[in-house]
């Protein structure tokens, strides 16, 4: 079992920045991505899971539409980290935020291709 670790999520006011992390040593060359998931749902809900971001083996990113341009998907060098760097943030972008891994190169948006999850780290944008 994958033991995906999310940090860094924060309460910040519109238009402000977080980053979040996620620990994931030793996965770098899998397809890993984030996702997030509206308040009163819990992580097994994967029908209430929104794509968010991916970044493929090779390092190719791909992102939702009400987000690009405005959040930033990564890995460190050592490849041992995840991030998701969000920018100019907006109210509805508020979430519990979760990172996950499927052990091939390439990517898809579906949560059910994943099939390692962390915990979550929470996000919450006021207006």
């Amino acid at each position: 079992q994958v033991h995906l670790v999310e940090s860094g999520g924060d309460s910040v006011q519109a238009g402000g920045s977080v980053r979040l992390s996620c620990a994931a040593p030793g996965y770098g060359e899998f397809c890993m991505a984030w996702f997030r998931q509206a308040p009163g749902n819990n992580r097994e809900r994967l029908a209430t899971m929104e794509w968010v971001a991916t970044i493929t083996g090779d390092g190719q990113t791909d992102y939702r539409d009400s987000v690009k341009g405005r959040f930033t998907i990564s890995r460190d060098p050592a490849q041992t980290t995840l991030y998701l760097q969000m920018d100019s943030l907006k109210p509805e972008d508020t979430a519990m935020y979760y990172c996950a891994l499927a052990r091939v190169r390439w990517c898809e948006s579906h949560p059910t291709f994943y099939a390692s999850w962390g915990q979550g780290t929470r996000v919450s944008v006021s207006s």
